[in-house]
């Protein structure tokens, strides 16, 4: 069992930053790719960013590319997001979830391949 907490969120204006962090439970936190999704009221939750077990590789919903950035610290058992030039369309709950079946390369974008989710935090983007 994985369990996962995301913090960070909160209510910023347009052009502003914030970053989202992912703390894992468990000590093979190294063993999972890992996600970030979002969903906005009344659509379906979304693709924002992914990156690989190592670390080495990520990937971006093009909506984002360019203004958020994933990391994570195997150490720590965390994966972050930062959020820069964010505009009010990124106003959503943002969740982060983990696959735990994913190859050591693997950046996984599809939801249905996650096997873990947080609960979500808000961030509110105010134009």
């Amino acid at each position: 069992q994985v369990q996962l907490v995301e913090s960070g969120g909160g209510m910023v204006q347009a052009g502003g930053s914030l970053r989202l962090s992912c703390a894992a439970s468990g000590r093979a936190f190294g063993g999972y790719a890992m996600g970030w999704f979002r969903q906005a009221p009344g659509k379906e939750r979304e693709f924002v960013a992914a990156i690989s077990r190592s670390g080495g590789s990520t990937y971006y919903a093009d909506s984002v590319k360019g203004r958020f950035t994933i990391s994570r610290d195997n150490a720590k058992s965390t994966v972050y997001l930062q959020m820069n030039s964010l505009k009010a369309e990124d106003t959503a709950v943002y969740y982060c979830a983990a696959d735990t079946q994913a190859g050591f390369l693997s950046v996984v974008i599809t939801l249905n391949a996650y096997d873990y989710w947080g609960q979500g935090t808000q961030v509110t983007v105010s134009s």
